[in-house]
């Protein structure tokens, strides 16, 4: 050790090894702290709103059961004329499954029901929808839609594009090619999962 260092030593402490770990130990210290406070734009949840969140109940899957749902397809005002009720243009556009009891099912327009709303060679012919409802709602959810034909067999029905070699589910240009695409059937056996009504 130099003179100048041992005086330095002993004026300042800069060098006594207590004193560097101190040092450290506080500059840890506030980096912890600076990554832990809370940023400029993030908004503390209130007290309510984080026992809100803690409480919410998981969403439960849909555990409905996929089964068979046979008839008609029809609209809804004029399954509803022929039963004595009038309704005003407001069902106009709305389809139903006018089953083989006599019961009529809303069915939903998502990605394969929106089919029924779009084709008319859907609507008045007989068909079996693999499909679900949940407990509390009257709506169809179909999955698969089977049509008879002429000859009464039953056909798997999509959509196909001959470009690309895709289904599709409803009347659009080819996802992939932009193409038109064409109904089509297929002879095809109901899946084993659908749970049968008796």
């Amino acid at each position: 050790m130099t003179p100048e260092t041992s005086k330095l030593s002993k004026t300042n402490g800069l060098f006594r090894p207590a004193v560097v770990i101190s040092l450290l130990s506080v500059g840890l210290t506030l980096i912890g702290i600076c990554r832990s406070a809370p940023r400029a734009n993030d908004e503390p949840l209130k007290n309510s709103e984080s026992t809100a969140i803690s409480k919410q109940p998981a969403k439960d899957k849909d555990d409905s059961p996929k089964e068979l749902f046979s008839g008609k397809v029809v609209n809804l005002q004029d399954a509803l004329k022929r039963r004595g009720v009038k309704a005003f243009d407001e069902f106009k556009s709305q389809v139903v499954l006018e089953t083989d009891a006599g019961e009529l099912i809303p069915i939903v327009p998502d990605w394969r029901g929106r089919a029924f709303y779009q084709d008319e060679r859907l609507r008045d012919r007989r068909v079996d929808l693999v499909g679900t409802r949940q407990k509390a709602a009257p709506y169809l959810q179909v999955l698969m839609i089977f049509v008879f034909d002429d000859a009464g067999a039953r056909q798997y029905m999509d959509y196909w594009c001959d470009i690309c070699s895709i289904p599709m589910y409803e009347i659009k240009p080819c996802d992939c090619c932009q193409a038109d695409i064409r109904f089509r059937l297929q002879p095809q056996e109901l899946p084993s999962f659908v749970k049968t009504k008796p």
